[in-house]
Formats: structure tokens, sequence, C-alpha cells
């Protein structure tokens, strides 16, 4: 059993259930002031409006007016709030740079005596279109070009990027497996890894299992933990949060995956695939191991065990060490031998790749000039009439590795 003194404990088991409730009614209150502020900034303009009569005789005209310039300003802060940083910087530097470029020139032409006697409507009007222009040229180009800011030289002062936390589930099936603690070894494996403690009561429920394999895999699973345990490296967690109204395990690994806005890792096909319905993040350790698989391609040599009979005629079937399937055209009397052979196609399916191939013998005696090995190195076809070329098979050899 793992004891709870060899690994972290964060809060009680509500704690996670009352921070999200908590974080819901904090964001209902900051909503709810935010419309109290809309509205409060919108009855100032409509009494500013309606008392001071900037625009007719008629308050209420003046009042209308004020409200229309008030719901213009609130829908032009809803628009900006989806901006990014930077282009809020670049629009706002562009705008300055923009009124003050104007302002410089507005007053070089007021100087300027001797271009003409101009009226003071006439000077008015220039100064305002050539502010209004510089601004609004100023804005859009700073806006188009903010994406050009290097916030990270700042330090990270001016940062628009939300610190995200993380954080991955671990399931009982990758627990098991094993293969998460080699990945994290590497330094691939990054963040905190979090373990529910109804995970760790699975863990221990097939730990304690009458049936032999299954009591073995279980250990296996405790084994793992304490291997996550001691490298330094892992912030390993344990979360007592649980949901008593669902009583499947992997329902509760995606219930609290949406809570935690966690990655669950697991290899587990089923789990995956519900996961991602439920629109949280998986990371499949089988996915990893068929990503990393080396690639195989049509011309390349490789040794395999003929194992048994194919579907077909004449045909034999070998397997690789990961599981592939390797068929062999005219290796039936092969069976139980290792033979050279040379891929002829491989097929990827839903259900894994398979690879066809055919004797050395053949593929040489075919006209292939050259066949590739595995490894990257080459091998030249020889003559078929200077020698034999028979395939190299051995009942003693042992099989090697592709």
């Amino acid at each position: 059993m793992v004891g709870h003194d060899k690994l972290k404990h964060i809060g009680h088991r509500q704690y996670l259930r009352d921070a999200v409730l908590i974080s819901m009614l904090v964001c209902g209150v900051m909503h709810a002031d935010v419309v109290l502020i809309r509205l409060i900034f919108t009855g100032i303009l409509v009494a500013a409006g309606y008392i001071l009569k900037p625009v007719a005789a008629d308050p209420w005209i003046s009042a209308a007016v004020g409200a229309i310039v008030a719901i213009c300003i609130i829908l032009f802060e809803l628009r900006i709030r989806r901006a990014t940083l930077k282009t809020l910087i670049g629009a706002a530097v562009g705008s300055i740079l923009g009124i003050l470029g104007a302002y410089l020139i507005g007053s070089l032409i007021s100087s300027q005596e001797s271009v003409g006697p101009l009226g003071p409507h006439v000077k008015t009007f220039i100064t305002l279109s050539l502010t209004f222009f510089m601004a609004y040229v100023g804005l859009m180009v700073g806006a188009a070009k903010g994406d050009y800011l290097e916030l990270s030289a700042l330090g990270g002062i001016f940062s628009d990027k939300v610190a995200r936390r993380d954080l991955k589930v671990l399931d009982t099936s990758v627990i098991i497996d094993g293969r998460i603690a080699d990945v994290a070894e590497t330094g691939f494996l990054t963040g905190t890894l979090i373990i529910p403690q109804f995970i760790l009561r699975e863990l221990q429920q097939v730990a304690d299992s009458p049936d032999s394999s299954k009591r073995q895999r279980g250990r296996r699973g405790l084994d793992m933990l304490n291997r996550l345990q001691n490298n330094s490296s892992l912030d390993i967690q344990i979360v007592e949060t649980d949901f008593p109204s669902v009583r499947e395990v992997d329902l509760k690994l995606i219930e609290l995956g949406k809570q935690l806005d966690a990655v669950i890792v697991t290899n587990d096909f089923n789990l995956n695939k519900v996961s991602q319905l439920r629109g949280v993040n998986v990371l499949n350790i089988n996915e990893l191991a068929n990503a990393l698989k080396p690639v195989v391609l049509p011309g390349e040599a490789m040794r395999v065990f003929i194992l048994k009979e194919g579907k077909e005629y004449n045909q034999g079937v070998a397997y690789l060490d990961d599981g592939t399937m390797v068929v062999v055209d005219n290796a039936r009397r092969l069976i139980g031998k290792n033979a050279d052979i040379a891929v002829t196609s491989v097929l990827q399916t839903t259900a894994g790749k398979m690879i066809f191939g055919r004797l050395w013998e053949e593929a040489e005696n075919g006209g292939h000039n050259e066949i590739h090995r595995t490894n990257g190195t080459t091998r030249r076809a020889r003559d078929p009439r200077s020698a034999p070329g028979p395939v190299r098979i051995t009942d003693t050899e042992a099989i090697t590795e592709t």
C-alpha cells in the first residue's frame, strides 16, 4: 500500500468543490458589478445631456443623444476587450504619435502667415481634420503592427497570457502499464501529476485481488507509484475529491479533469474516446508509442521469425517485437525459422500496421539493384549467375531486433 506520508496531500475532501463554487460566485459578482457600472455611466451621460442641453433647446433630445453616446461607448468597450494586449499597446502608441504629429504640423501651419490670410473657422477645420486623420492613421497602423511587439523584453510586466497550471491526472491503466515512469524519467513529462484517491483505492483493490495475475498487476502499479515519487523532478499530488453520484471510475476521471482543467493520461482506448467527446484532453501512452515506432519503408530489409501459416496460399506470418504483423509470400516452408525478407508494402489500418514482404532471395533475383536495410545501410543485389543467393536460414540463430 502507498502511505500518505510518501505522497503530497492537497486540501480536504471538499476543497476543490468549494473552490469551484467560490470561483463561480466571484465571477457572478464581478459580472453584476460591471453591469452596474455601465448603468451608472449611462445615467450620468443622460443626466448631463438633460441638464446641459448641448444639442438642442429641448432637454429630452439632448438626453437621448447622451444615451446614444453612452451606448456607442459601451459597444466600443465590449469590442475592444476582445483585442490582445499587443494590439491595444500598438493602437495606443500609434494614436498618441499621430496626435503629436498633427499638433506639430498644425502649429507649423498656424505660424506661417505667408500662405495667405486664413479665417479662424478655416484654421480650426484644418486643425481638427489633421488631428483626426493623424490619430486615425496612427491607431490603425499601430493596431496592425502591434503583433510585432516583443512583450517579453519588458520582463513579463505586460504579458497577456493567463498562467495555466499544467495538471495531468493518471489513470489506473497507465500506472499499471509502467511506461509512464520511463517517460517521466526522460524529462518529457512535465507539470503536476494528480493521483485521485479513487484511483488509489481501485489500485489497492487490484493488488489485494485473489486472482494472482490481477494481484501482480496491482503490485506493479504500486511499485510504479513509488518509482514516480522517488523522482525528485516530479510533483506528485493526491486529491481526495470524489463524485459519489458517479459510479464508474472512468467517468469520475472525466469529471475531475473538467474541474481541474487537467489532462488525463491513460492507455485505455475507450476512456480516450469518451474523454474527447466530453471535451477533456487526453494523453495516450499507446499513441505515443505508435508515434515513436521506427518507420519501415518498401525496399528495406529485415530479419523475422516465421511463426505460422498465413491466410493466403503459401504465405508465412511473423511478428515484430511491438506486435506488428509481417506477411511474407512463399514462406510457408520456413515456419519455425528465421529468414531475411525485403519489405514490399506497408498497410496502415485502424487496427494497426501490417507489413508485407517477400524472401530476400526472391527480391534479389527479381532485379532489385539496391535494397535498404532498416538501420540505414544498404545492400546491393548480387548477380544470380555468379552466386546462388540462398536465403540465410538457421535453426539455432536467435531472433534479432529490427
